[in-house]
């Protein structure tokens, strides 16, 4: 018997337009690195994730609160093509030869840009970020108009925004399109010595993880997608650990430590990542790092990139380590002392990475500071090492206290001396 004769005539018509839908399923490239954050994540921290100031890419593209910030991105476009001689339909036609490969780098399929709308989204956007750069490495290209420029706290504000996880341009169309434009220019003293690798590199150096030296973002550049990628692939640890199961999940806050008679040092050197943490002998090296008013935010969707895009959770773990560490203002303190953070508020380092912190997840298997944990933890359970803190913290931790206590056994001495004198001369 026919299948169509055991259905009723309304279900082959939604059977029909069930199947016709499926037909027109855009295909999905495995090679997207730009993501929504999931809902639940993104209600925790709604302005964590979401432009405040500037829109970048398609996702956040015509938002009634970001479109004040379009007529400046048309200024900088203008004055990006006044140096240049490549007219705009020459970027927009290389722009448009790239269009399926720009839109399969982004994780759900953009549908509300048609073609021409997507490609001068792109061209707008790229080139407020190129012309951002610019004027940020090179005060000799900004304008007397320049708002963003001319008012710093603005500026401040819309950088914020470039370090976003829905907020991101592939960095390939950025480095093409800046070296599209320097092909022939009106003059050549405009872009000499300068390319997009060199200004990018010169804004996220020291701006957003310390250390984040220029060496190693000009290393990684070529490999990264956008610039989140970018930051990830240069916090890498730079040494290789032993893969052990941490058993025994408690970490050992500073203060506990300290009373245990670890010391505490900034790591030696100039430490290529800020994620390496090492104990050796007695001493805990923790690279230095500083918190600024938007760390938080850029730590967040630092995270979220590193989970969503299956990268090993190396920046997952260090927020665990570092908020086990930092669990009170105690902690942050102990580590002012020993120059392991340069500057920032005490009060508020614990509530940073505890923040953060509800984000990650403790993988026991994979650990990267599995060693360092069960190391501490040894060295903590050693009787010996808290008597010897104990002594040097309780009697020793002044000139004038070790004076003291100097004083006091030689009082003792003479005392006990004087004494057993008196019992011989009986």
């Amino acid at each position: 018997m026919d299948d169509c004769e055991d259905v009723s005539i309304d279900m082959q018509k939604l059977a029909h337009t069930l199947s016709e839908k499926l037909e027109t399923l855009h295909h999905l490239s495995k090679d997207c690195s730009i993501y929504r954050v999931a809902e639940p994540k993104r209600c925790l921290n709604p302005s964590h994730f979401t432009p405040q100031m500037v829109s970048i890419g398609p996702f956040h593209h015509g938002k009634e609160e970001l479109k004040p910030m379009e007529e400046h991105k048309q200024r900088y476009l203008k004055c990006f093509l006044q140096r240049t001689k490549v007219r705009m339909a020459r970027f927009l036609s290389f722009i448009k030869e790239r269009e399926t490969k720009l839109r399969n780098c982004y994780a759900e399929t953009i549908r509300n840009l048609g073609s021409d709308e997507f490609v001068a989204m792109v061209l707008v956007d790229a080139v407020f970020l190129i012309e951002f750069f610019l004027r940020f490495y090179n005060r000799n290209f900004r304008t007397d108009d320049d708002r963003i420029f001319g008012k710093p706290q603005l500026r401040k504000e819309i950088r914020h925004d470039f370090l976003l996880l829905e907020n991101q341009l592939p960095l390939f169309i950025l480095n093409d399109l800046f070296d599209l434009a320097k092909t022939a220019t009106y003059e050549d003293a405009f872009y000499e010595n300068i390319s997009f690798v060199k200004i990018t590199c010169f804004w996220l150096e020291d701006r957003v993880v310390k250390p984040l030296d220029k060496n190693s973002l000009e290393i990684h550049f070529s490999k990264a997608e956008h610039f989140l990628d970018l930051i990830i692939l240069c916090l890498q640890p730079s040494q290789s650990r032993a893969q052990i199961m941490l058993k025994d999940q408690n970490i050992p806050s500073v203060k506990e430590l300290h009373q245990a008679g670890v010391k505490f040092k900034p790591a030696a050197g100039s430490p290529k990542s800020v994620l390496d943490i090492n104990f050796n002998q007695g001493i805990l090296e923790i690279p230095y790092f500083k918190v600024y008013g938007n760390t938080e935010r850029a730590y967040r969707n630092l995270l979220a990139f590193e989970s969503m895009h299956g990268y090993k959770k190396n920046f997952n773990d260090y927020i665990i380590m570092m908020a086990c560490l930092i669990s009170c203002p105690k902690d942050a303190e102990l580590l002012v002392e020993n120059e392991v953070i340069r500057l920032g508020n005490t009060e508020t380092v614990p509530t940073f990475f505890g923040n953060l912190d509800r984000d990650c997840t403790l993988a026991s298997s994979r650990f990267q500071y599995s060693g360092v944990v069960t190391d501490l933890q040894a060295y903590r359970k050693l009787p010996w090492h808290k008597w010897k803190a104990a002594l040097k913290q309780n009697y020793f931790n002044t000139p004038w206290a070790s004076i003291s206590v100097i004083a006091a056994v030689i009082l003792l001495l003479l005392t006990a001396t004087q004494t057993v004198s008196s019992l011989i001369a009986l």
